[in-house]
């Protein structure tokens, strides 16, 4: 696991609300952070985030600053954004990024 990726994991775990418990699970060659069952977030070796908005969250969230379409070989994950480092820097934007998949993920069914 890259030296970026642990970073980021490190502060995706300060920056979860104290009542969210995510379990961590190795994914995507670093770690998932899944709520219950379902995938929140994945942080990436280039230091950028795998984030789970849904289909219904899609354009806002390509809106924002640093959000890319998913691309896994050729194919785009539809309800995955991912964002780069660049628009992480800042504990806010990465507190907010975080905010935004939660809304989403817990409107799924636990796994």
């Amino acid at each position: 696991m890259s030296m970026a990726t642990e970073e980021l994991a490190e502060r995706i775990r300060a920056a979860l609300p104290p009542r969210v418990h995510c379990l961590e699970k190795r994914m995507f060659g670093g770690i998932a952070f899944m709520y219950h069952g379902n995938m929140l977030v994945v942080p990436l070796k280039d230091g950028s985030l795998l984030a789970r908005v849904g289909k219904d969250g899609m354009d806002e969230a390509l809106a924002l600053s640093g959000a890319s379409i998913m691309d896994m070989g050729g194919r785009s994950m539809g309800g995955f954004v991912v964002v780069s480092g660049d628009a992480l820097e800042d504990d806010d934007d990465l507190g907010e990024w975080l905010q935004r998949c939660l809304r989403f993920v817990q409107t799924l069914p636990q796994k």
